[in-house]
């Protein structure tokens, strides 16, 4: 058996920067295991598998080592895929997935993805998540992450986490963030328990920072920078219980991955 696989940068302009996804077109779905051994293989923060459907695409992503309930930017990535390589002619694509239909719309050289909004709230810092970042943040919250507050953006960039503790920690991962010199807010993600210990930009995580901010600040269109070693940029807009999250797309590379029989079935 052979399968396209695409590499994309998404977040970005230029290759080598942004956060990388793979993303494989299937004609029919292959075995959970089979998908999670070509994901591991990869070793990139998510690898992307969608199948045509009625609808739109069936769509699922996958971790070094766990398939996960939503991803950003293998989803970007995936509409990047279907928009500019293999022909789609509409200006919106509907994703099925394990978060409900989420939605890519191509505006320009930008891709606007529509997501569910996960409003934190406030808790009691966890021991293990100041001794896993190594510093005291001024504000902790939690949804599926726990977002860690910091007043500034040099305070991000210094953090110097321990994996393995935070690895230890009930939640996905550790979002942390505070307001941009050049942005409205910067921030980082690790989810080490993931096989990620740092996501280069994280989308989904600004299903939580966007609410959190437009709160904070008082608007509904926010610029975000993650401050990953890759960087990546990233604009936000609250629409009611959702989020719109945009940004651009660059293709890496083309690959063939090859697979008998036999590793299917084993």
């Amino acid at each position: 058996m052979k399968i396209r696989q695409y590499q994309v940068d998404v977040f970005t302009h230029q290759v080598f920067r942004g956060n990388p996804a793979a993303v494989c077109p299937l004609d029919s779905w292959l075995s959970d295991k089979t998908l999670q051994a070509i994901a591991a293989e990869n070793n990139l923060s998510e690898t992307a598998f969608f199948v045509a459907i009625p609808a739109g695409y069936h769509l699922r992503w996958f971790t070094p080592v766990s398939e996960v309930d939503l991803c950003g930017h293998a989803t970007l990535a995936s509409a990047h895929v279907l928009f500019t390589i293999l022909g789609y002619p509409g200006r919106v694509i509907s994703f099925q997935t394990n978060s409900g239909v989420l939605t890519v719309e191509r505006e320009g050289d930008r891709l606007i993805m529509n997501f569910p909004a996960m409003t934190p709230n406030s808790c009691d810092p966890p021991d293990l998540l100041i001794q896993g970042l190594g510093a005291a943040p001024i504000e902790v919250l939690a949804a599926d992450d726990y977002l860690a507050v910091f007043a500034d953006e040099s305070d991000i960039r210094s953090l110097r986490p321990d994996f393995s503790t935070l690895s230890k920690l009930d939640k996905r991962g550790v979002c942390v963030t505070a307001p941009g010199l050049n942005c409205d807010f910067v921030s980082r993600f690790f989810a080490p328990k993931l096989g990620v210990p740092e996501d280069p930009v994280c989308g989904s995580a600004h299903c939580e920072l966007t609410p959190y901010w437009s709160a904070k600040l008082r608007k509904n269109s926010l610029t975000a920078r993650q401050v990953s070693r890759r960087g990546g940029e990233l604009r936000c807009q609250m629409q009611g219980d959702r989020v719109n999250l945009s940004g651009q797309a660059v293709l890496f590379m083309e690959a063939v991955i090859h697979i008998n029989h036999e590793e299917l079935s084993s």
